[in-house]
């Protein structure tokens, strides 16, 4: 290529009249590679010395030599793979340097959007499933306690308590997605007959106590629509207060340094929904999950203080605080899931209780019995549970029960301590954490079941107590 176009910028140069041209390529005596370019001239027989020669064509020669010698440079420079072009460095337009690199990003996000696409479908295969697998486990369990129930020779009060209930519950939610209907479809109605069994919540006439024997699958009530609330707590007043009722459902968000809404709903179709009736602005922000309601007020931690404070629902206003001696706080006694659950309240049959641990306990559970009015303590019990060792735990009749971890699926309930007796018992009933955070756990005496926040998602957990 170099020589043809050596021979026709010869051609221009000379006007296209010469009829022989000749390139020669060879080494000077310093070992250089030198080029002749000889063309006959058709007019002259000899060149005239005297005048010193055709100059135009001595200048273009010498352009042509220095053309020639950045050529040889940038071809010993390139590893001597030949010139490139006619122009020196073969540059890239800059805007088609731009547009590829546009190009490239976009493609990039594009195979990232397949894969979270085909991550979704696949979480989406799972969940249904499971579903399936729920639904086929639900339909066992009402034939087996049918069976159980229709065993001739068998005797006792609740003979006729498989009857299906004559109306839904008004506090039945409406879902917030297929996932959570699929699962209300498939929950709800074995919750309702097991509410109605002698094997589930005794009846609302029944209140004898028990021991904890059996966690159901959790359904799903709402789930919380910001960041603010992956973690939380949710609640129902056991024994409410005019103008309030079991219907009205309580929740608070606690994602954040300045916690102090406390969110207000009729009943559980608006939790589920997303609009509450009425938004509590708190004197004082809360720390953590472990806030209840109880006999028309809201019992919490302020922030950053060992304190426990009655808020009245009614008129608006702290009634009541008082110090939790030697309590630990602000992260120095957390569950093992952290979020600063140092101190955590609980409502059981028997009345209201101070879960937490103090450095003379060595981070064991502590427990105390609160009167709801003064906040005063009544008593109090030190357990031999690390309190950091657990992930949560709620009181049902007196007695205290652990849950082994807040993030594996197939947990437990580890541990029981009964206030009666003074005595701790390992135990292993399966607890499933669904959506593998559990931050908030509390037992609901008058529901008789496990009210929970789980990543973003409030649930339920159907209980079974033994008849002592």
């Amino acid at each position: 290529m170099l020589g043809v176009w050596l021979l026709l910028w010869g051609s221009v140069a000379l006007g296209g009249r010469a009829d022989t041209a000749f390139l020669r390529r060879g080494h000077d005596s310093s070992g250089h590679c030198t080029y002749s370019f000889t063309v006959a001239s058709p007019v002259e027989a000899a060149c005239p010395e005297a005048a010193g020669g055709v100059p135009e064509l001595r200048a273009e020669l010498a352009a042509l030599a220095a053309r020639l010698s950045r050529l040889e440079s940038r071809e010993r420079g390139a590893g001597g793979s030949g010139p490139r072009g006619a122009e020196p460095g073969g540059a890239r337009d800059p805007q088609q340097v731009a547009a590829a690199a546009r190009l490239e990003a976009a493609y990039g996000e594009l195979l990232r959007a397949k894969s979270r696409l085909e991550e979704e479908k696949g979480r989406l295969e799972r969940e249904k499933e499971e579903l399936g697998r729920r639904l086929e486990s639900s339909a066992q369990e009402i034939t087996r306690l049918r069976a159980a129930r229709c065993t001739p020779g068998r005797e006792g009060p609740g003979r006729d308590t498989l009857r299906a209930p004559a109306k839904a519950p008004r506090w039945e939610p409406q879902p917030l997605s297929y996932q959570e209907l699929q699962s209300e479809r498939s929950e709800v109605p074995v919750a309702r007959l097991l509410d109605e069994t002698a094997l589930g919540r005794p009846a609302k006439e029944d209140s004898g106590c028990g021991q904890l024997v059996w966690v159901g699958e959790p359904v799903v009530f709402g789930r919380a629509d910001s960041i603010a609330g992956k973690y939380g707590v949710w609640m129902k007043d056991p024994e409410p207060v005019a103008p309030f009722t079991r219907d009205n459902t309580w929740r608070v968000d606690t994602v954040g340094t300045e916690v102090r809404q406390l969110f207000q709903y009729e009943e559980a179709e608006q939790l589920a929904r997303g609009y509450p009736a009425k938004v509590h602005i708190l004197p004082r922000p809360l720390e953590s999950t472990g806030a209840v309601i109880y006999r028309g007020g809201l019992f919490f931690q302020p922030r950053h203080s060992r304190s426990v404070a009655r808020y009245d629902l009614r008129g608006e206003t702290i009634t009541a605080e008082r110090e939790i001696p030697g309590a630990g706080y602000h992260g120095q006694y957390p569950y093992s899931w952290g979020g600063y659950t140092d101190i955590d309240l609980a409502v059981d049959e028997t009345g209201l209780w101070v879960i937490y641990s103090t450095e003379k306990a060595r981070g064991a559970i502590v427990l105390s019995k609160l009167d709801p009015e003064t906040l005063e303590i009544r008593r109090t019990w030190e357990t031999n549970i690390r309190k950091r060792g657990v992930a949560n735990s709620f009181l049902i009749c007196g007695t205290l029960y652990t849950v082994s971890s807040y993030s594996a699926p197939n947990a437990t309930i580890n541990f029981a301590y009964d206030t009666a007796t003074g005595s701790s018992r390992a135990l292993s009933i399966p607890f499933e954490n669904r959506f593998r955070y559990l931050s908030m756990l509390d037992y609901n005496p008058a529901e008789r079941q496990l009210f929970a926040w789980d990543s973003f998602n409030m649930v339920t957990y159907p209980i079974r107590l033994s008849r002592e």
